[in-house]
């Protein structure tokens, strides 16, 4: 069971080159983005319906189909007394997983928790493709319903689909919620006498650990049916035949059925949008709605400077090459130098995602000012005072593809990039320094899964910098409440830790207007491949205190190492000056892997938490072409009875590109994550800087990928 409010915040991440920004309605802006990255979508397309738990399938039932490559599906459904909402992404091939709520409308919390508010129950689901259909075999998938909360609705799956023409049929066999019918003893008895029947709870004795307990014990029972893409080609019809026989529903909920066959059709609404309904266990009607968005593909047509062009007059001087740069380059020039017959740009990126397109919008405004004897463009990439990297285009190849597509091979054979701390022999111009930055907007703070309902926070955010050099800034974030329902935030969870999470609700409701940041941060380079940075003040909505962090990173490296340590004292929760009485020492040791498969990111942080609990944390996280990164991660700490449901703390989380909504480039970015539960254990600091992000264009990344970028 849900026992505390599961925090799904919508959070801007700090990009290195700006401040927050505040996405107002996260799926508002999803939605336009979805509507211009996909003209031709997955609605009414057959084998690609989402089932009422949420994943490809039928209604009841999963399917062995996997949605595309970079997908995320939104979807609810109702079939009394079942409420389902779920939101499942596909970020490899052969992988889908995603979470589940389900609101039971005739089972209440109870009074100790939440009075007679509807139980809410979680759950996490995964899929594995195991064979891919072709001519002569089916598709092959091996799931797992519900396999990390309380397992209610657990099960496991095995199930093979194959089309023939306009028809798509699946078979599969099911243990647990979809073996309830018990066609036939279990497989797997022959093995060990375990597996003959499967445990009534599972997940440990609160939940919210994997059931391995349970895996494939128990009889199965046989599933499958087939979906027809009628000659009306936004209908599909569909009939199943489930292995569940609903008399051993969770809560003693059992329901009549009447027929293990169900009839259901999808109705494409749009080329995203669908309507789904059917007729369920003989007796029940269903009705849900779909909504998927391509993140892979995610884009939005740009209205951005036309690039200059390559024969363009000189500039008056370099005063005006540098602010030109900063228009129409979206580089944001600290010096220009001339190193004999090479001229240097030192920049922070600050509009465009891809380097390569601020390099060539540089080169056409480098070409009209520099003197003909020079030969070499050299771009010295930093952030906040770090340098990066330096990439080096010839001067007379790039004019000659900029001029004329024959030549595009010739130029990208001749750049190259490398780890650099030069500096030239003579400085043409050097910038002003940056001092003061702001910028003020709405933000949106969401709260759904927990027995206090949908909770939402409507804010007015102001956020300023202010450096007092290259390497050192001020920071803060005001943030003033305009409307919320947070009085209804009522329950907090038990905790034998000390409570750094839990009192979030206290947080949020003690005051309308509240500082959620105001620090100095400082970076410094200690050598060509290391980086340190140290910060203090209120660093965050419920802690201040001071720190600091080292990162060895080599230049375009697959892996990364770094560390960082913290003292932390608890703040008041009216978000002022004030602080409370607990204060503790957090850090951890990380090490960053590009694993070099499937474009993933490992992340694992062993080290100290907020409460004192000592444990690790996986991250892994996958970046589509669109900029769109999404991951998921996992905490086990030694307060493995201290999690409210289990012994790990778990969620999953969206990094979109603002520019994906707007008509202008922008590299800044803004989370979507999915926390099932907020408590004590596997707390880390919020720490609003991360000299790994800070670092990122150390990475090479796409930069090969991205040439065809250079001329737009």
């Amino acid at each position: 069971m849900n026992k505390t409010s599961s925090l799904a915040w919508l959070r801007p991440t700090p990009s290195p080159a700006s401040s927050r920004w505040g996405p107002v309605l996260s799926c508002v802006l999803l939605s336009g983005a979805a509507a211009s990255a996909q003209a031709d979508g997955l609605a009414g397309e057959l084998g690609a319906g989402q089932g009422d738990y949420g994943g490809v399938g039928l209604m009841q039932t999963p399917t062995a189909r996997m949605a595309p490559e970079g997908t995320m599906s939104i979807a609810a459904s109702r079939t009394d007394p079942y409420r389902r909402y779920s939101v499942f992404l596909q970020p490899l091939e052969w992988l889908e997983g995603g979470f589940r709520y389900v609101e039971i409308e005739d089972r209440l919390f109870g009074e100790s928790i939440a009075g007679n508010r509807r139980y809410l129950d979680k759950g996490f689901d995964m899929k594995l493709r195991l064979l891919e259909e072709n001519r002569y075999w089916p598709q092959l998938a091996l799931g797992f319903r519900d396999v990390g909360g309380t397992t209610l609705f657990g099960a496991e799956y095995l199930v093979a689909s194959k089309r023939w023409y306009d028809l798509d049929v699946s078979l599969g066999v099911g243990w647990g919620h979809l073996g309830n019918a018990a066609d036939i003893d279990s497989p797997l008895g022959w093995a060990s006498d375990r597996f003959d029947e499967r445990p009534r709870r599972a997940g440990g004795d609160r939940g919210g650990e994997f059931a391995v307990d349970a895996l494939f014990r128990g009889p199965v029972a046989l599933f499958g049916g087939v979906e027809y893409q009628t000659p009306w080609e936004p209908l599909v019809l569909q009939l199943e035949y489930e292995g569940n026989d609903y008399g051993s529903e969770p809560l003693d909920n059992d329901q009549e059925q009447d027929s293990r066959f169900n009839v259901g059709a999808r109705l494409a609404l749009s080329d995203n949008l669908e309507l789904r309904g059917g007729w369920q266990r003989g007796n029940t009607a269903m009705a849900g709605l779909t909504y998927n968005i391509d993140l892979a593909g995610l884009s939005q047509v740009k209205r951005d400077p036309e690039p200059a062009s390559v024969d363009a007059p000189p500039r008056e001087d370099w005063a005006e090459v540098a602010r030109e740069l900063e228009h129409n380059a979206g580089m944001r020039v600290a010096r220009i130098e001339e190193d004999g017959v090479g001229l240097r740009v030192v920049a922070e990126p600050s509009t465009f995602r891809s380097l390569a397109q601020s390099e060539g919008r540089a080169g056409r405004i480098l070409h009209a000012q520099a003197d003909e004897d020079i030969e070499r463009f050299h771009y010295q990439w930093q952030n906040r005072g770090m340098s990066l990297r330096e990439d080096v285009h010839q001067r007379d190849a790039f004019v000659a593809a900029a001029r004329s597509s024959e030549h595009e091979v010739r130029h990208r054979h001749g750049i190259y990039a490398h780890a650099s701390l030069e500096n030239g022999d003579e400085t043409l111009y050097r910038g002003e320094p940056r001092r003061f930055d702001w910028r003020l907007g709405p933000r949106l703070d969401q709260n759904f899964g927990g027995p206090d309902g949908y909770l939402y926070r409507l804010m007015a955010v102001a956020d300023a910098e202010y450096h007092t050099d290259p390497n050192g800034w001020f920071s803060g974030t005001l943030a003033w409440t305009l409307f919320d329902n947070l009085d209804r935030y009522d329950y907090r969870g038990p905790s034998q830790l000390p409570r750094v999470r839990t009192f979030i609700g206290d947080y949020l409701a003690e005051s309308s207007l509240g500082i959620e940041n105001l620090q100095y941060t400082r970076t410094g380079q200690l050598g060509e491949d290391w980086y340190a940075m140290g910060y203090g003040g209120l660093l965050e909505m419920m802690f201040a205190g001071a720190g600091g962090e080292l990162l060895y990173r080599p230049f375009d490296s697959p892996i990364a190492l770094g560390a960082d340590v913290n003292w932390v004292r608890q703040r008041d929760f009216e978000q002022g000056f004030g602080l409370r009485d607990y204060d503790t020492w957090t850090g951890h040791l990380s090490a960053y892997v590009e694993t070099g498969v499937e474009d993933i990111l490992a992340k694992l942080s062993v080290g100290r938490y907020l409460a004192g609990d000592y444990g690790s944390t996986l991250d892994l996280s996958r970046e589509f072409e669109s900029g769109v990164r999404v991951g998921g991660w996992a905490t086990w700490t030694d307060a493995d009875d201290d999690f409210g449901e289990g012994g790990f703390d778990k969620g999953l989380y969206v990094s979109i590109p603002l520019d994906a909504f707007f008509t202008r480039s922008s590299r800044d970015k803004a989370n979507i994550s999915w926390r099932p539960l907020t408590r004590d254990g596997g707390a880390a600091l919020q720490r609003r800087y991360s000299l790994y992000e800070l670092t990122e264009e150390r990475q090479l990344g796409r930069y090969w990928d991205d040439y065809a970028k250079t001329w737009e």
